[in-house]
């Protein structure tokens, strides 16, 4: 018995920054070294990366902290020669090197405690706007219906948590089931429609909200570090949502088939997530696509099982885009032509790494989107896999239904 997921629904901060413009800034604020500077933007042209949003908008003029008088987080307004060198922050804080532009100001380093309040009052806003928005999206649908809430995230904490935020914004019953998926990283969407979908397999009339909002970008770290500046480079802001049902809907729909998961110990080292006393911090090895590509042969017999479709023979792949490597690697190793991916490829360029709602911004493009030239046709089989600490390999296999 399938589950299946009738829509999903994105949403992203409003600030926008381009590749050249987040470049800019790192090689300005992390370092003072000529060679520093030159991999920096080396990362950044090797990203795949146009844009990314973010939560984040102290730079330039216009920005809500100075209409809105909320405080700036890493940069204030200032003359060319504000700033100095050093500062009394970690990481070069209050520094304005080589290259910054007038009102990009370094602040000193703000600890893990501001920052997780930017997260509690920005989070709270996304995930109440994807659960309305599946709502709005699906009029059959009543706020009264909804059995489940799933909310997912591991760039922040608050409680009372996001699951009753929504809860309460909604007018959902207050009897509503509720859980929260947090700290596992880029994969936990798939814990999401796990789960969703063992609800609906014991209960037909259930629906499941699953709502992911990721916050990367408040724990920015300007130093000279590798794993900083890969994280600075591909990390970006953005929530993502999925209504699920027990039973078929009516229109486009995508119906659950199996799900797999799989652990790569050896990557244990090359992919972790902790938090520090200025911000969580990124460990993100250049090996992990490596390491991935290392374990497709397994992952994938271990979803299609012995009596499955052949790998090739599913038109359509839903990869996280963790980097632009791991999709050139999985392209490669499969010999997957470009149209496969071309939903992944437009969520990278457009979007960056938006940790776990990034892999339902890429199945929002299969089901709704018209951002890509192609899509599904009803029947067509999706094969999704997203990546993450442990090293964890989620999979799970899907089909069109209309």
């Amino acid at each position: 018995m399938s589950a299946w997921i009738q829509r999903i629904e994105t949403s992203v901060p409003p600030t926008v920054y381009p590749r050249e413009r987040a470049s800019e800034l790192m090689q300005a604020h992390a370092t003072d070294r000529r060679g520093v500077r030159r991999i920096i933007r080396s990362i950044y042209r090797n990203s795949g990366i146009d844009k990314r949003h973010s939560v984040i908008d102290d730079w330039g003029e216009g920005t809500r902290s100075t209409e809105s008088g909320l405080a700036p987080l890493f940069f204030r307004p200032g003359d060319e020669g504000d700033g100095g060198e050093g500062g009394e922050g970690e990481g070069g804080a209050g520094r304005k090197g080589a290259g910054a532009s007038e009102g990009d100001v370094l602040l000193p380093t703000p600890g893990t405690g501001v920052r997780n309040q930017v997260y509690t009052r920005e989070a709270r806003r996304h995930f109440e706007i994807l659960a309305r928005a599946l709502l709005d999206g699906a009029p059959d649908v009543e706020p009264a219906q909804v059995t489940h809430v799933i909310t997912i995230s591991c760039t922040g904490f608050f409680a009372p948590g996001p699951d009753i935020h929504v809860v309460q914004a909604l007018g959902l019953p207050a009897s509503t089931q509720r859980y929260h998926v947090g700290f596992m990283g880029c994969y936990a969407a798939f814990q999401g429609l796990r789960m969703a979908e063992s609800f609906c397999r014991a209960d037909p009339d259930a629906v499941v909200l699953v709502l992911s909002v990721e916050l990367c970008t408040l724990h920015l770290q300007f130093t000279e570090e590798t794993d900083d500046l890969i994280a600075g480079a591909v990390f970006a802001d953005g929530g993502a949502g999925a209504l699920v049902r027990g039973r078929r809907p009516d229109g486009p729909s995508l119906a659950t088939e199996s799900f797999h998961t799989a652990l790569a110990p050896e990557g244990a080292d090359d992919m972790a997530w902790t938090i520090g006393d200025h911000g969580f911090r990124m460990k993100l090895s250049t090996y992990v696509p490596q390491i991935i590509e290392s374990k497709l042969d397994t992952v994938l017999s271990g979803l299609l099982g012995p009596d499955g479709p052949h790998p090739l023979d599913i038109p359509w792949w839903a990869i996280h885009p963790g980097g632009r490597q791991i999709l050139d690697r999985v392209r490669d190793s499969m010999g997957l032509e470009p149209r496969r991916m071309e939903a992944s490829r437009h969520v990278l360029r457009n979007y960056g790494n938006m940790s776990s709602a990034t892999i339902l911004f890429v199945l929002a493009e299969l089901l709704h989107g018209t951002s890509t030239p192609s899509r599904p046709s009803p029947g067509d089989q999706v094969l999704a896999l997203a990546f993450g600490p442990g090293l964890t390999i989620e999979s799970g296999l899907f089909h069109l239904e209309d």
